[in-house]
């Protein structure tokens, strides 16, 4: 997968600073402006995603519609959030997903004053339950951004969720912990996202069987990723392909276009025989 943009209007930066360090400074402001202009979308958007949407059984189709759906229908999407944030963040990817296809589609909230990853993961099983139970499909699939695809990950392989989660994809999530801000240390989430806690721990242990199948979008510019490639999953044991995006920042990958492609073509991707961790994967947006 490869999109690529337009040239770069900074052309200063090309004359004063060698080919590699000024191509690496350009994609560096160029992404940094970009994190800047969603932060200000999403603060205005903040506030429409506070409270839980409203959930309903499907609608059935009409006759005529219904000899033109497929034969068998898309699994559900749950869209899982990240750290102080809440729904409003998967605006942009939530009509992408519906726009092709995509049927049944649910963001959900966990409370900002959540503390621990493990309860937060219980709370998302009951969700899923329940969405399963509501829309009659046995597994869902979930997109989950940051810490959201910490906690989806936990309840996959600590809970028993890979029998009802058939992919799960990871935006920018701290898989093996990071190091960034240890300003924030009070708070006990941000403990358990950091590199040897209990929970990260936890994860790098067996899982044998685990029916899931990951797709974990990392960013070569992602400020919140210390090392960045905490944001790969590396584990023996579970379905995972790594995909490397080059050109954007944390904020902007549940909201590129070029990245939901990426997104809704992991979605469909037929889980593979083997166990196996690839990184050859690459998607490049600016």
């Amino acid at each position: 997968m490869k999109v690529t943009g337009a040239a770069s209007p900074f052309l200063l930066c090309q004359r004063l600073f060698p080919t590699k360090l000024a191509g690496l400074s350009v994609a560096l402001l160029k992404a940094t402006a970009l994190e800047l202009a969603i932060l200000a979308g999403h603060l205005l958007l903040y506030p429409s995603g506070i409270t839980q949407e409203r959930r309903t059984a499907p609608s059935l189709p009409s006759p005529d519609a219904a000899a033109k759906l497929p034969t068998e229908e898309k699994p559900p999407v749950v869209l899982l959030h990240g750290f102080i944030d809440n729904r409003s963040v998967f605006l942009l990817l939530r009509r992408n997903l519906a726009q092709h296809g995509r049927q049944h589609i649910e963001s959900l909230n966990y409370s900002p004053l959540t503390c621990d990853i493990r309860t937060a993961a219980e709370l998302l099983g009951r969700h899923i339950e329940e969405i399963c139970e509501r829309t009659g499909h046995e597994r869902v699939d979930i997109v989950g951004h940051s810490l959201g695809g910490l906690i989806a990950r936990y309840y996959v392989q600590c809970l028993g969720g890979d029998t009802h989660v058939r992919t799960l994809v990871t935006l920018g999530t701290p898989h093996s912990g990071t190091r960034v801000a240890p300003v924030m240390n009070a708070h006990p989430i941000v403990r358990q996202m950091r590199p040897g806690s209990a929970v990260i721990e936890e994860l790098t242990g067996p899982a044998p069987g685990c029916r899931t199948q990951f797709v974990s979008f990392w960013s070569d510019l992602d400020h919140l990723m210390d090392p960045l490639e905490t944001a790969c999953v590396e584990h023996p044991d579970l379905l995972a392909q790594n995909v490397r995006v080059s050109g954007v920042g944390h904020l902007a990958l549940p909201v590129h276009p070029a990245v939901a492609t990426g997104i809704r073509q992991a979605l469909d991707l037929e889980q593979p025989g083997a166990r196996t961790v690839a990184r050859t994967a690459g998607l490049t947006v600016a």
